[in-house]
């Protein structure tokens, strides 16, 4: 139940909340951010063509963004510790099937549908809601910002940690080590209890409140810069979900080894710590759309001189650091934004529209390269397609303001 709070009071309940965020942010987005060390493994020991893979990732991130809007509807209704605790049941059930899966559907069954359902349940729309419905409106950003970079530290302790159990034990006996790391979000989830911030009725009044859902659903696909938002998201999911799964084999096929893709992956999530907390810092200074005009501009320039300068161990890592900076700075901004116009009540509903259309992007990222690879031997188009997408999302937050449409 929403309820105001002294300053003492709300400051160690949200600490709380922060903690247990960080934590299962770091299990949740750090185990998923190593799937593409499966990759090769998987795909040489069955056989199977880059695009098997690919698929079962890219309807693992198109699944997770379909029900975001659905879980962050139940987690705004029921509280998010109950649908995170369930989240954190069916991502180590999804992983142990994963660890036996010898055949497509098998694999697309456990990473595809029980970890993209899972996802959606233990990922940023649900605990940076969470967060932001909890943190006082000027400090939301950075609250979000915080949760977002010490969630991004898990990222990078689990690219070199995920490395060394395959090779160590076997790609099957690192899927069950890391569903038993997943199963401690549930306890975990319990945490998340800090109540919603409300403002004093002598400084605002709430116009959200006699708002119903089917109303705050009308308003927000009637409200242009809502609808560019969620436009421009897709241009972050494409990027990361292909880099994310593909770099690591397009530098195997430039003569590196393995390691240098997890040096990349453990770089970017090392770097995501700084990137997320500057945005979450500059996004309660600055005009947020106009930051992530400058995050999708850097992208596209960061994109090119890698491909322009030649390929060597210190440009991939130079390009881990700076695309880890660049990389889900864009996540408290949109979120932050999201706020800003509608409120909080129906904040993880709405953070999880925009972020179905990030998951499309994610999809098209994870499924057209492994596509592209097999029919070409390249990914010369993936990489014009994502240069392309920065221009894009440049363009599109032009038109996004974060006016508020609903007040708190």
């Amino acid at each position: 139940m929403s309820r105001s709070l002294d300053d003492t009071q709300f400051s160690k309940s949200l600490i709380y909340m922060l903690i247990g965020s960080a934590f299962i942010l770091a299990l949740s987005l750090g185990i998923r951010h190593g799937f593409g060390l499966y990759l090769v493994p998987m795909s040489h020991e069955f056989g199977w063509s880059h695009q098997v893979f690919s698929l079962a990732i890219a309807t693992q991130n198109l699944l997770w963004g379909a029900v975001q809007p659905f879980t962050g509807a139940l987690a705004d209704k029921y509280g998010s510790k109950i649908v995170v605790a369930v989240g954190g049941v069916l991502y180590c059930i999804g992983l142990l099937l994963m660890s036996i899966s010898s055949q497509a559907w098998m694999l697309n069954l456990s990473a595809g549908l029980i970890i993209g359902l899972a996802l959606s349940a233990t990922s940023f729309s649900v605990l940076l809601s969470a967060v932001g419905r909890a943190a006082h409106p000027s400090k939301r950003s950075m609250a979000m910002g915080i949760a977002s970079a010490a969630g991004s530290f898990g990222q990078f302790i689990m690219l070199p940690t995920t490395l060394l159990m395959i090779k160590s034990v076997g790609w099957s006996a690192a899927l069950i080590i890391s569903a038993i790391l997943v199963a401690l979000v549930v306890p975990l989830a319990w945490m998340l209890k800090a109540p919603a911030y409300v403002a004093p009725k002598a400084v605002t009044q709430s116009t959200q409140a006699n708002l119903s859902f089917k109303q705050i659903l009308k308003i927000a696909f009637t409200h242009k810069p809502f609808l560019f938002l969620a436009l421009g998201f897709l241009v972050c999911g494409f990027q990361v979900v292909f880099l994310g799964i593909h770099l690591p084999g397009y530098l195997v096929d430039h003569g590196f080894d393995a390691s240098s893709g997890t040096i990349f992956l453990a770089l970017v999530g090392l770097f995501n710590i700084v990137g997320t907390y500057a945005a979450g810092y500059l996004g309660d200074k600055f005009s947020k759309p106009h930051l992530l005009m400058g995050i999708y501009g850097l992208r596209g320039i960061a994109i090119v001189s890698f491909l322009v300068i030649p390929l060597s161990t210190w440009t991939i890592y130079t390009f881990g650091i700076v695309m880890g900076i660049l990389w889900l700075s864009t996540v408290p901004l949109t979120n932050g934004i999201v706020a800003n116009m509608f409120g909080i009540k129906y904040l993880t509903m709405l953070s999880g529209i925009v972020f179905f259309t990030h998951q499309i992007g994610s999809f098209f990222g994870g499924w057209l390269g492994g596509l592209n690879h097999d029919l070409t031997g390249n990914y010369n188009l993936m990489w014009i397609g994502s240069i392309a997408l920065s221009i894009f999302g440049v363009i599109v937050h032009f038109f996004v303001n974060e006016k508020a449409v609903v007040n708190d």
